[in-house]
């Protein structure tokens, strides 16, 4: 199969299991919403920050070095999963061992045992996690979609059942570890590749010297990112993090699904393309396109966030709505970010991943320190703000490595996010003096859509004929 066939049914493929697990787990995110409190969803939150870094540390970026690797072996793959294997275990003892303090610093007794059973879902995943490697070098991920959606059902159904038998917290804990045991298990049973019990000095040193730079990136990322959720629970309520929390998660939904899609889909394309021109072409391409699809479905999300949330959650969440609308301007570039980024990963320079992430972190941290003082929103907009000046920073050094400056990639996105502010201005002034309070939610939802994907298909139509070649090009592809 060639390259360009293997990214259509990837895409075909990756998508079809973004979908489908992701609508399961929005449906169960309802439910459970409505039969738990936002305290219940704010103790998890608290705990994320733990349980992120103790993946990350896990794994050590070996497997992202497995996909780039242009031919791995059994050695290469064995020695990746015996490391694993290893660190986990001495990370979960970590947090075993620290929980206590955790629960302490928090000031919620509570959070001691939830942080030690939740923490038994990395050490699971130790075990398929090259599993999953392989089956992303080998762009298979028909397999993987058939694997992932068996225990996502599995672990939702665990899940509601305990929130309506009054588990409260432990029903969210629960639905992710038993996820992660059936998604585990079923690897395990259906793909054929098993580890060797092997350890190879030399293939260790190869993918950890690429790995550990993007660890410590991804640690970065992950302590600067959870830290409002941090600074939210030590400072507020556990319902303030929970609404923090809940528009964090769905202002994340629309954008990680496609992010999802097409990262998992085009790190290994990039990663095969040799030379820099046709690499800076399907960068091109795919930036826009994403940003094509993004921009309308975020600033829809702006205009309607109330009864977005209304019609899902109820009035209990309406706290969380300003914090959603103000973090989903931040969503709109999300993609850019991760498309940027992963031109670093291709191009093997994690030394400037690294680099990059030290710089952005400590911008990051700066303004948490200097609107902290200033209540959740000052925080929220603070976030939003040094996120642009973050994706700035990435454009420029990744644009570099491919010949596609930041000047470029700006001319190529502006007049879709142009499109896009003309038809929130409309739909926001529609929605304000045209739409009466009393009108049902999902009309009100579904009339502004309408609104808003006819003028932007219009103004694109009219102002955007690069953008209208590359929707043919796909079209043909297909």
């Amino acid at each position: 199969m060639s390259l360009k066939k293997q990214a259509v049914s990837g895409i075909i493929w990756t998508f079809a299991q973004q979908f489908s697990v992701q609508l399961i787990n929005f449906g169960v995110q309802i439910i459970l919403a409505r039969l738990l409190m936002p305290e219940d969803f704010g103790l998890i939150a608290m705990l994320t920050v733990f349980i992120n870094l103790g993946q990350m540390l896990m794994d050590g970026g070996m497997t992202t070095s497995l996909i780039r690797t242009k031919s791995p072996t059994q050695l290469d793959y064995s020695t990746v999963f015996v490391s694993n294997f290893i660190v986990s275990i001495g990370i979960y003892l970590l947090i075993f061992i620290t929980a206590p303090f955790v629960a302490s610093f928090y000031e919620q007794g509570v959070l001691q045992n939830i942080l030690r059973v939740y923490a038994l879902t990395f050490v699971i995943r130790s075990f398929v996690a090259v599993h999953v490697a392989k089956l992303t070098k080998e762009m298979n991920f028909k397999t993987q979609m058939k694997l992932q959606v068996p225990s996502t059902i599995i672990g939702a159904i665990v899940g509601v059942i305990m929130a309506y038998a009054d588990y409260g917290v432990w029903s969210l804990v629960w639905m992710n570890l038993v996820q992660t045991i059936v998604f585990t298990l079923q690897n395990w049973i259906f793909i054929k590749w098993s580890p060797s019990l092997i350890f190879n000095k030399k293939k260790f040193k190869h993918h950890f010297n690429f790995g550990y730079k993007m660890t410590l990136s991804g640690l970065l990322d992950t302590i600067y990112n959870d830290a409002y959720r941090i600074v939210i629970g030590k400072f507020y309520s556990p319902a303030s993090v929970g609404f923090y929390n809940q528009a964090e998660t769905m202002r994340l939904f629309p954008v990680n699904q496609l992010g999802a899609v097409m990262g998992k889909v085009t790190y290994p394309l990039f990663s095969n393309i040799g030379d820099d021109r046709q690499l800076k072409e399907t960068y091109k391409q795919t930036m826009k396109l994403v940003f094509f699809i993004v921009v309308p479905m975020m600033m829809i999300l702006i205009v309607v966030g109330r009864e977005f949330f209304l019609l899902l959650f109820g009035e209990k969440w309406l706290p969380a709505v300003p914090y959603f609308q103000i973090l989903a301007i931040a969503s709109i570039i999300k993609p850019l970010t991760s498309y940027n980024l992963n031109i670093l990963k291709v191009k093997g320079r994690s030394d400037l991943f690294l680099k990059l992430e030290v710089y952005k972190k400590i911008i990051g941290i700066i303004a948490i320190i200097i609107s902290l003082p200033y209540g959740i929103m000052v925080l929220v907009v603070t976030y939003t703000i040094v996120y642009h000046i973050m994706n700035l920073l990435n454009m420029f050094y990744s644009g570099r490595l491919i010949n596609y400056s930041m000047i470029e990639q700006f001319k190529d996105c502006y007049k879709i996010y142009i499109c896009g502010l003309i038809c929130l201005g409309i739909t926001y002034f529609t929605r304000l003096f045209f739409l009466k309070e009393t009108m049902n939610n999902f009309t009100i939802l579904t009339f502004i859509s309408i609104i808003f994907a006819f003028c932007y298909l219009s103004l694109i139509y009219l102002f955007d004929k690069d953008m209208l070649h590359i929707l043919q090009k796909l079209k043909k592809g297909i």
